[in-house]
């Protein structure tokens, strides 16, 4: 597995489809708890379904990057999408990516295309958070719950060198109340490129009005 290094931090990562540098390739930005290795074959598929080179990498503290060293601040999905990814993208040479995220990934996507100042082909937002939702943090004590007393400890741990630091990474600040506020709502009329959001009707973690909230105000049609 190759790695790159960006944002200051040791990432995993790896191309799929066409190996040649390609303009508008896919960039593929997990969900919370995920990484490189929870996308399975869904990559390879996209690059052959869509003929496009698709990225995929794990971020820092998930997968085989580089471990969390500390708790994540309540800008760290700003951090990600503003800093980290233009590196990531500069060091692979990346040009004019089509964005494919997936929750926080997603909001990540959102808000590279929104504030990065780069050029953004277009952005595919797949059950994206865009405001702390009540709902949302109920599943996330839920989750907690299930990883002190379950099963699900030892099952992220196949995809997470640490998996300790990941897991609590994400939920406490998720749970932390200088989160609650945390939301991307204005930003989102900064967005120029074209945008394709997908909510699923029974995603644990976001209800359909994280996309349907104000549609008038924060989504171009």
């Amino acid at each position: 597995m190759p790695f790159v290094t960006a944002g200051c931090h040791r990432l995993e990562y790896t191309w799929f489809g066409a190996t040649a540098v390609a303009a508008r390739p896919i960039v593929m930005l997990h969900e919370g708890l995920g990484s490189l290795a929870q996308w399975k074959d869904f990559p390879e598929q996209l690059a052959a379904a869509t003929r496009r080179p698709v990225l995929a990498y794990s971020r820092y503290g998930y997968g085989a990057s580089e471990p969390l060293a500390g708790p994540l601040g309540v800008d760290f999905m700003h951090i990600e999408a503003l800093e980290t990814l233009p590196q990531l993208f500069d060091a692979l040479e990346v040009r004019e990516a089509v964005l494919f995220g997936h929750s926080q990934g997603a909001s990540m996507a959102l808000i590279h295309a929104a504030r990065a100042h780069r050029p953004v082909t277009a952005v595919m937002a797949m059950a994206p958070l865009v405001f702390v939702e009540r709902y949302g943090l109920d599943s996330i004590r839920q989750a907690r719950l299930a990883f002190l007393d379950t099963e699900l400890r030892e099952k992220l741990a196949r995809y997470h060198d640490d998996v300790e630091s990941a897991f609590w990474g994400w939920n406490d600040i998720w749970l932390n109340p200088d989160f609650a506020s945390w939301s991307i709502e204005a930003l989102l009329p900064e967005i120029t490129c074209p945008v394709l959001t997908i909510q699923g009707l029974e995603d644990e973690y976001g209800t359909i009005e994280q996309i349907e909230t104000s549609p008038k105000r924060c989504w171009r049609r």
